[in-house]
């Protein structure tokens, strides 16, 4: 599944793990049986706490109310999805066991233990990194950069495929791009049965869009000084034909 193309410059494993809450826009709880579904009710805290907002009704509420000392274990589920459309668009996914607890009007769950599971397989992340670390900078903004990127410039996606191993395009019928933090971007190469991920580093980080912009462009520049990719023009040549 995934492409030779040298993986440099990428997120730690809390960095990630506190950027996909930080986005996501639904969190699914498992509490004393029960399993719900919350879209738009939760935030992070600076330590890493998730505040829940529910119904005084929902069944969530109601376990948190009636467990011993108020404080049932729980499990929340994070799923990381790409914002431009590819196939399998589910990142990364991350899952939080701890404890709830009343807090204000809401529900606090503080947790014990970080699983973050990506394609390369799962890991656990040590709970006071966790803790300690920060979502990326770019989170709240990389679903509207990265759709312009590809409805509004499909032209710069293929000149970004100049910088690519040839080997990783070979086969290739589509390139979107699937991710992009402080450290670089990430495309999505998809071909008719399988698909890979290959990783554009920054020559340094970017800790706000003006700068990812400045670093974008200078991906530009390098790759407009690149040849185009062989593999590319015998697609073109095969499409003209």
């Amino acid at each position: 599944m995934g492409d030779t193309q040298d993986w440099t410059a990428a997120p730690g494993a809390a960095e990630q793990a506190r950027s996909v809450p930080a986005a996501a826009w639904s969190c699914a709880v498992t509490a004393d049986g029960v399993r719900e579904e919350y879209v738009g009710t939760h935030t992070v805290t600076e330590d890493g706490a998730v505040r829940l907002t529910v119904p005084d009704d929902s069944a969530l509420f109601g376990a948190v109310l009636c467990a011993p000392r108020q404080e049932p274990s729980a499990l929340l589920e994070f799923a990381d999805v790409a914002p431009v459309p590819v196939r399998h668009r589910i990142r990364a996914r991350l899952f939080l066991s701890g404890w709830f607890a009343p807090s204000g009007g809401a529900l606090l769950f503080r947790p014990t233990r970080v699983v973050l599971r990506r394609p390369a397989g799962a890991v656990v992340v040590d709970l006071d990194e966790f803790t300690a670390a920060r979502p990326d900078p770019l989170t709240g903004a990389e679903a509207r950069l990265l759709t312009h990127l590809a409805d509004a410039h499909p032209d710069a996606v293929e000149r970004l495929t100049r910088l690519v191993r040839p080997e990783s395009l070979h086969g290739a019928t589509r390139v979107a791009p699937l991710a992009v933090d402080r450290h670089g971007l990430t495309l999505r190469i998809e071909r008719t049965r399988a698909h890979g991920d290959v990783r554009l580093p920054f020559h340094t980080p970017a800790d706000d869009v003006t700068q990812l912009t400045e670093r974008v462009h200078a991906l530009l520049a390098q790759a407009s000084a690149a040849a185009c990719p062989r593999a590319l023009q015998r697609q073109r040549a095969d499409g003209d034909g």
